[in-house]
């Protein structure tokens, strides 16, 4: 158990920014399930819809610390690249 007052203030802080974070990655996660959703159903337009409101949040973690920049970087590129296979996919 932390013995000193800044130590003790270290496990508070902690515990705030772990609750903070959760919930972040979190929100992320639910945006990220909605794109591949999308994806799934083969609908192109919902499924750019969906990206386009899961990138701010992508970035917001990023900025925030959450998600290393690099990652949601090759998140967000694999998840357009799918979603521009979606159209040559049905018309091949």
């Amino acid at each position: 158990m932390a013995n000193t007052a800044s130590a003790r203030k270290r496990i508070r802080q902690t515990e705030k920014r772990t609750v903070r974070n959760r919930a972040r990655r979190s929100r992320v996660r639910t945006f990220l399930r909605k794109v591949e959703q999308a994806i799934a159903e083969g609908d192109k337009s919902v499924a750019q819809e969906a990206l386009k409101a899961a990138q701010p949040e992508l970035q917001r973690a990023a900025t925030k610390g959450v998600l290393h920049r690099n990652t949601v970087a090759r998140k967000l590129s694999r998840l357009s690249s799918r979603i521009k296979g979606i159209g040559a996919a049905a018309s091949a």
